[in-house]
Order: C-alpha cells, then sequence, then structure tokens
C-alpha cells in the first residue's frame, strides 16, 4: 500500500470540478433544506465524498487510501463530538470552528459516512476506469 509521502502532487481538474459541484450543493442543503432527510442524511453522505474529491484535486494517491483516510477524519470529527470538544475548547456559538466540528455526536452521522465511503469505493471501481482502484 503507498503511503502519502509517496504519491505525486498533481492538480485534477476533474476532481476539483467535482469539488465545486459537491461544495455548491452542501451550501444548497445547508441554505435550503429544513426537513429531516436531506439535511441530516444527504449532507453528511456528501461530506466524505467532497473531501475525497478535495484530496484528490491535490494528490495523486490510491482511491482506497484516500477514502479510508477521510472517512477516519469524519469518524474522528464524529468522535470529538462525542466528547463535547467544542465545548471543551470554549468555542462560540455561532462561528465558524463549531460549525465545522459540530455540537452533537449520532450513530445515523456514522453511518451516512460510511455509506459515502462505499459510494466512492463503487463509482473509482465500477463506473470509472478499473485504473483508478490503483
Amino acid at each position: 500500500m503507498k503511503n502519502f509521502s509517496k504519491g505525486k502532487i498533481r492538480f485534477s481538474q476533474v476532481y476539483f470540478l467535482m469539488s465545486l459541484v459537491l461544495l455548491f450543493i452542501e451550501i444548497l442543503i445547508g441554505i435550503f433544506a429544513h426537513d429531516n432527510y436531506i439535511r441530516p442524511f444527504g449532507g453528511d453522505f456528501l461530506v466524505v465524498i467532497l473531501l475525497f474529491c478535495l484530496v484528490k484535486t491535490i494528490f495523486d494517491l490510491p482511491t482506497l487510501t484516500v477514502a479510508s483516510s477521510v472517512l477516519l477524519f469524519a469518524y474522528l470529527v464524529e468522535w470529538s463530538q462525542y466528547l463535547k470538544l467544542a465545548d471543551r475548547l470554549h468555542l462560540s456559538r455561532p462561528g465558524l470552528a463549531r460549525t465545522l466540528l459540530g455540537d452533537y455526536f449520532s450513530w445515523t452521522d456514522m453511518g451516512c459516512y460510511t455509506m459515502g465511503f462505499v459510494g466512492i469505493i463503487l463509482v473509482e471501481k465500477y463506473i470509472k476506469k478499473p485504473q483508478a482502484m490503483r
């Protein structure tokens, strides 16, 4: 398995454009979706894919390495919510740092992150060229 220090730095226009589209969708969800389905589930599902695309924009690393790292990062952020890290750091409401860190732990969020990871693997393996899974 290739590690991050051996990855090539390069700019991928495809992943960059996908990142922009996903960021736009996330912003739309945050502004307009005040429901019980899209906002809580769709946003968490897409955020893992967005972070994956951002990393792949810059680094030419194996799909599984990047997807697993992003999933672990999402789990760590969720775990920090379980530990009430935002409160312990005295982050103010409303604030960017508190918004990014989040306020409460949810097993459902963990499931959505995992489904985003699965979506990445399926798209990269079965829709893109087989070399994409290097």
